[in-house]
């Protein structure tokens, strides 16, 4: 039986990066969905999550998307540290304009701490807010990577089909447990169950429409490949340190959430090289 059916391969490229944006969206719905089971989901069980998920984007950014664009610069003729490094620099950037005037609010800070523009929105929905930012990056990642494939113009064959779903694949992963980050906190604070379910899948329901723009931005601007590449490791990296790992650790387990990360990043790190 195949792992991925043959027309899958013969879709519209910008079908394919819906398709695994939807992935990823339905990922965080299913970690969302914990609280129809439960409310009491352990600190440390959560944190340990965030440090998974920190680790999967790590070695997503370095694996699937940084060496791709370098290697890609260099067989191009290129010098291929230029475009990784100012498309990593610029992503990061980007993500900090959007850091500093989003409303948002990062899992377990009191409303007092909200980031971005002042407003008057509820804790819920800024906290939602927190983790729709960060997805964008991912949902971007996807697209790229179908997109790039899509293109045929990557002369070292390391943009393919195959690494753009086991990128899915892996976002889609530590998609999970962030469903599960944001629906627990806010039924623990007295949020209705459906209510925390919405949310914490809300925050996943950028992916797929990022997804696409990255796959149009990539195909029709073909030359700015490698730079979109680094651009979404850079928004990756930015969220990691500046969100996913701080709050990993906010509650003391340190340990828990350090090896939660070395874990995440083994595991995708691993479906990136043996199957990519």
């Amino acid at each position: 039986m195949e792992l991925i059916p043959k027309w899958f391969f013969e879709l519209n490229p910008m079908i394919q990066a819906l398709i695994g944006g939807l992935f990823t969206w339905g990922m965080t719905a299913l970690g969302a969905a914990v609280v129809f089971m439960t409310k009491n989901v352990g600190q440390k069980t959560l944190d340990s999550m965030l440090g998974f998920a920190a680790g999967v984007m790590i070695a997503a950014s370095v694996w699937s998307l940084i060496i791709p664009a370098i290697e890609m610069t260099e067989a191009m003729g290129g010098i291929g540290w230029i475009p990784a490094a100012t498309g990593f620099l610029v992503g990061g950037l980007f993500l900090r304009v959007c850091d500093a005037y989003l409303p948002h609010l990062h899992i377990g800070l009191p409303r007092s701490d909200a980031e971005g523009v002042s407003t008057s929105w509820r804790r819920s929905t800024l906290l939602v807010l927190a983790i729709t930012l960060h997805n964008i990056p991912e949902g971007l990642a996807i697209g790229v990577l179908f997109g790039a494939a899509a293109t045929g113009i990557d002369p070292t064959g390391t943009a393919t089909i195959a690494g753009a779903i086991v990128l899915a694949m892996g976002i889609g992963i530590q998609n999970l447990p962030e469903g599960t980050a944001v629906s627990v906190p806010l039924r623990r604070e007295g949020v209705g169950t459906g209510k925390s379910f919405f949310y914490g899948q809300l925050s996943g329901a950028v992916e797929p429409a990022f997804a696409v723009l990255g796959a149009l931005a990539v195909i029709f601007v073909q030359p700015i490949l490698p730079f979109a590449l680094a651009f979404a490791a850079g928004a990756m990296i930015y969220v990691v340190v500046e969100e996913l790992v701080p709050e990993s650790q906010l509650h003391g387990n340190t340990d828990l959430a350090t090896l939660g990360t070395m874990v995440g990043f083994v595991l995708m790190m691993t479906l990136d090289v043996a199957l990519g």
